[in-house]
């Protein structure tokens, strides 16, 4: 170990200690609990700063304080001793272009710089933060803070469709932005439920309900089943599926507000999962037509919805190329 890691350089030590919101407080690391008790002086500059009363229970006394620079490696240098800063996530920016400075100048005998992350954010950590503003917007907000579930249900539909576009489109940008949009959807309804008087539900329920969902169907990841194809994961679907609704017919919980093409292939699959034989009706008209090439194309594995976008798409470009070569 070498003097600096151990605390013993000559020339003394400064480290910044950071941490992360994101993370219970005084859930931090071992090399920054012993580096927070062997130090000679610990300071922090926020007041309220959420890690404070885990370190007085653990008995290190922190000095409120924002350090300058020269102070501190005035201190450290001096004496060889250790100071921790603690900071946030951020860092303390005046500190640390201070200590820059001086380390740059070339005439300082420097303590040892030291840069120690105290926490981590987890992956989905920033879900955290969107569920803080969201709940900040929701109280102060004279618009958010009277929405209701009707009020922003076609708000849901309109994301949906953005994101649609964005995925044929193949705009990754767009995509990131839009699956960003769906998400604010899905928190605002939470937020909107939690203040229900009387069957009140959050995030965090949401969350719940769909994790025990996805564990329960995926029995080959987290049960003892096998699954070597996508073939046999869909037949794990389709059981557990079945097995909670209880159907009392197939056409039960099928959507009937969807898009019309949409809602006919769905018919036609689930008339296919069923193992039942429903003949297409027969009548006049377009809409007839339409039935029976929507179930055609579901048993040909093709999304008509999808199909007649990318058709559609196809047609207004002919439309533009139409419109710039007559100057309209």
């Amino acid at each position: 170990m070498n003097d600096s890691a151990s605390g013993t350089d000559p020339l003394g030590r400064i480290v910044l200690l950071t941490t992360s919101h994101r993370v219970a407080p005084g859930l931090l690391s071992w090399p920054a609990w012993q580096t927070l008790r062997a130090a000679d002086r610990v300071l922090c500059a926020d007041a309220d700063h959420p890690q404070l009363p885990y370190l007085r229970e653990a008995g290190v006394e922190v000095e409120h304080t924002a350090p300058a620079a020269r102070e501190l490696v005035d201190y450290c240098a001096g004496g060889g001793r250790t100071a921790v800063v603690l900071t946030s996530a951020e860092g303390e920016s005046a500190l640390t272009d201070g200590l820059a400075r001086l380390a740059g100048s070339g005439r300082e005998s420097m303590p040892a710089l030291e840069l120690l992350p105290g926490s981590y954010d987890l992956p989905g950590a920033r879900l955290l933060d969107l569920v803080q503003v969201m709940d900040r917007i929701r109280r102060a907000c004279p618009w958010s803070g009277i929405r209701t579930h009707e009020d922003l249900a076609k708000y849901g539909l309109e994301e949906m469709y953005e994101l649609l576009e964005a995925i044929e489109t193949g705009d990754r940008e767009a995509l990131r932005e839009e699956l960003g949009d769906v998400l604010l959807q899905v928190v605002f309804h939470a937020r909107i439920a939690q203040d229900d008087p009387d069957e009140p539900f959050s995030v965090d329920d949401v969350a719940g309900v769909i994790v025990d969902k996805l564990v329960h169907r995926h029995p080959h990841v987290f049960g003892e089943e096998s699954a070597e194809t996508p073939e046999d994961v869909r037949a794990h679907w389709m059981r557990t599926k079945d097995a909670e609704k209880r159907r009392d017919s197939v056409t039960e919980g099928v959507p009937l507000g969807q898009p019309a093409l949409a809602l006919a292939a769905k018919l036609a699959s689930r008339v296919r999962s069923g193992g039942l034989d429903v003949p297409v009706p027969a009548g006049d008209g377009v809409g007839y037509e339409l039935l029976a090439l929507a179930v055609r194309a579901e048993a040909a594995g093709v999304e008509p919805e999808t199909a007649l976008r990318a058709a559609a798409r196809t047609y207004r470009d002919a439309i533009l190329a139409a419109e710039a070569a007559t100057g309209q």
